[in-house]
């Protein structure tokens, strides 16, 4: 099979999105209702409202209002920081330097740790506490009347783009799971036929970030949908069941590929498995057929049944390949149908309810306590260094540039590796100073009134705003939105000074240059690190999966395992080509702990020397993973653990129940696959 996973579709570079554009018009209906209050009210500094217009905006209407609780409140403690803080500290810089930068590096801490619309409650209260305190430090005496107002500008700003995205839903959440949910699903299909072909192993490693990252993204835009008004009939638990079918699906494909090598290295491939194989790609290039899928998965159990009964390492590994088959080609058919109810075809309740069985009650995805103290950490260094070079220098503007390094590392902390992106940052901000000027020398002189600002701003507002509802530019909208509303200097009248331009100016851009420093120096130079102890993690995982006579959900398991294999092959990309990470079998590892809670399961029916061969494996698993884990390095198996496999498989008919029997030959005839590849072919014990 030759084909591979596709780029996707970019339209053409001169097409204009109405989707977008609506996103891009919502905002600027906001920013012009957010001035017009700002103007009426008299409130000092209306270009903090109108810059927390675009901080705020994001390109899906229901994604707003559960953000929208999170930000005010965010706010709120934030201006509560700034009024105990500045007043009482404000004659020990030594005191509240340190203790305002471990504050705002504790918030983002939070942030980073939360990855759910919670975490803007903690990144609006580091965002709102810096531009509340740092830009104010000479003028503590009058911080409250400065907090307040600051508080009532950001306050009208979120619920103004809130309110005016809500009403016109330029992109509702039901809408945009709907459309993901589609292109995962076709992609999984391509991804599915792929691996079944020759050069599935390149395949996997090319395409597994992409796959894993899309997997747990679909779940996470699930978390808002309770909040999207759209109408929509779409519920958590039936987006997380298609997340579930298409995890599971990660691990099924690549275990079918996997045993379909081994079988093809020994030349044993029958022609009737042949044949099967060839129908279910014929049947993967036909996304909306459902109803043959149910056919094949038949087909493949009964030859997986049937291949079960021999003993010989080649009918035992066809009859792997057959059962993964089959739980593969379901998996997927019921991701279609549960697509389907997505797309609000009607559906069979009795089967709708039995597909949602499966689904989990919560997301369940991996929390990196590591990368969070990293960003944590680098965000208060960073303005601890800010805060020096300031004070050493005794710079009028110092005060200000803390509160934009603050702004730049809080809006980058939850990114992989921030350095790329806040240079990028710097460079759009570069380019944005010449609009900036001209627009404020040259054309704001010659407006009076609030009807012609709102006009002449148009072009450029909504022009950035089309930028920003576009995923591969809004990295580059955003700052071009900040430089120029910052130098655009909104205040309750115009007063154009081309000295405080270029101060602001220089200001905005050396807190930049500090960001890709700071931020290079703690969060890039450790990405192997990290990645290396996710590794960790995933096999200290895998002994407690072992070892724990708990009994963990399958699905909850799957789907926090997919997470961190997609977290880990985003940060093998970021690290060096000579990090220990690069030699992490993700795929493996995952098939593993199905595999495992296989044989926790089948350990309750067994009996005898059953039980105690199957202990023996779980046993060496625990050992094995343990070991590695603590040491951090991939450890090989000992001779003992294949024995042990072998002697489980020797074992199995004292397993009482004839599906938990089956399901135990079948991932111990996994475990020997990826742990022993290159291992003699098994030959049953004759005694």
């Amino acid at each position: 099979m030759s084909s591979t996973l596709p780029a996707r579709a970019a339209p053409p570079p001169w097409s204009i999105d109405p989707q977008k554009f609506l996103f891009s018009l919502s905002s600027y209906i906001a920013a012009a209702i957010t001035l017009g209050i700002a103007f009426a009210a008299s409130l000092p500094r209306p270009w903090w409202a109108l810059l927390t217009i675009y901080v705020t905006a994001q390109p899906m209407s229901g994604a707003m209002r559960p953000k929208v609780l999170y930000r005010l409140a965010g706010i709120g403690i934030g201006g509560i920081v700034a009024i105990l803080t500045v007043p009482n500290l404000q004659n020990a810089p030594i005191l509240l330097t340190p203790l305002l930068s471990g504050w705002i590096g504790l918030c983002i801490y939070f942030a980073v740790l939360d990855r759910t619309p919670r975490a803007f409650l903690f990144q609006m209260a580091g965002f709102s506490s810096a531009i509340l305190t740092f830009p104010y430090l000479d003028d503590p005496g009058n911080i409250f009347l400065t907090t307040v107002s600051r508080v009532e500008e950001m306050t009208v700003a979120i619920v103004s783009v809130t309110l005016v995205h809500a009403v016109l839903k330029p992109w509702p959440v039901g809408q945009m799971v709907q459309q993901r949910a589609g292109t995962f699903l076709r992609d999984a299909a391509i991804w599915t036929a792929d691996v079944l072909g020759t050069e599935h192993g390149g395949l996997e490693q090319a395409h597994l970030k992409r796959l894993a990252t899309d997997i747990t993204e679909l779940g996470m835009i699930a978390l808002h949908l309770p909040y999207d008004s759209s109408g929509t009939t779409l519920s958590r638990r039936l987006v997380w069941a298609v997340q579930e079918r298409l995890a599971r699906l990660l691990s099924l494909a690549s275990a079918a590929a996997n045993r379909l090598e081994h079988l093809r290295r020994a030349d044993a491939l029958g022609e009737d498995v042949a044949a099967q194989l060839a129908a279910t790609r014929d049947w993967l290039a036909t996304p909306a057929e459902t109803a043959s899928g149910a056919t094949l998965a038949a087909r493949f159990r009964s030859m997986a049944h049937h291949y079960a009964e021999a003993s010989s390492w080649n009918t035992l590994l066809a009859a792997s390949l057959c059962e993964r088959m089959a739980e593969c080609v379901e998996a997927l058919r019921e991701a279609r149908l549960l697509a389907r109810a997505l797309n609000g075809a009607p559906a069979d309740e009795t089967q709708h309810l039995a597909l949602m069985g499966a689904a989990p009650r919560k997301l369940h995805i991996e929390r990196d306590h590591t990368l969070a103290i990293l960003s944590g950490l680098a965000t208060a260094v960073a303005l601890i260094l800010y805060c020096i070079f300031w004070i050493m220098l005794n710079w009028p503007s110092g005060s200000t540039t803390a509160a934009f390094a603050a702004i730049i590392t809080c809006s980058f902390a939850v990114q992989e590796d921030p350095a790329p992106q806040i240079r990028r940052y710097l460079l759009a901000t570069l380019v944005t100073y010449p609009l900036a000027a001209l627009y404020n020398f040259a054309i704001l002189p010659c407006i009076d009134g609030y009807m012609l600002l709102i006009a002449f701003i148009a072009p450029a507002f909504l022009w950035l705003g089309y930028m920003q509802a576009n995923p591969a530019r809004a990295a580059i909208a955003l700052p071009m939105f900040s430089c120029l509303i910052v130098g655009l200097d909104f205040l309750d009248r115009y007063q154009a000074d081309f000295g405080v331009f270029m101060n602001t100016s220089s200001t905005q851009v050396f807190g930049i240059v500090m960001a890709v420093v700071v931020t290079r120096l703690f969060r890039s130079v450790g990405t192997d690190w990290v990645a290396s102890r996710m590794i960790r993690n995933s096999w200290r995982d895998l002994a407690a999966l072992a070892s724990s006579p708990a009994r963990q959900e399958a699905g909850a398991w799957t789907s926090r395992a997919v997470d961190r294999l997609g977290q880990i092959a985003a940060r093998i990309t970021l690290a060096g080509p000579g990090g220990t990470a690069h030699g992490f079998q993700g795929l493996a590892e995952l098939r593993l702990g199905r595999n495992l809670l296989h044989l926790r399961r089948a350990l309750g029916a067994a009996r005898g020397a059953a039980h105690a061969a199957i202990g023996q494996v779980l046993a060496e698993t625990a050992t094995l993973f343990g070991a590695r884990s603590a040491t951090g390095s991939p450890q090989p198996p000992a001779p003992s653990f294949l024995h042990a496999i072998d002697h489980a498989l020797d074992h199995t008919g004292g397993i009482d129940d004839a599906r938990l029997r089956h399901q135990a030959v079948l991932a111990l005839v996994g475990m020997r696959c990826n742990l022993f590849p290159a291992a003699p072919a098994y030959v049953a014990s004759t005694t």
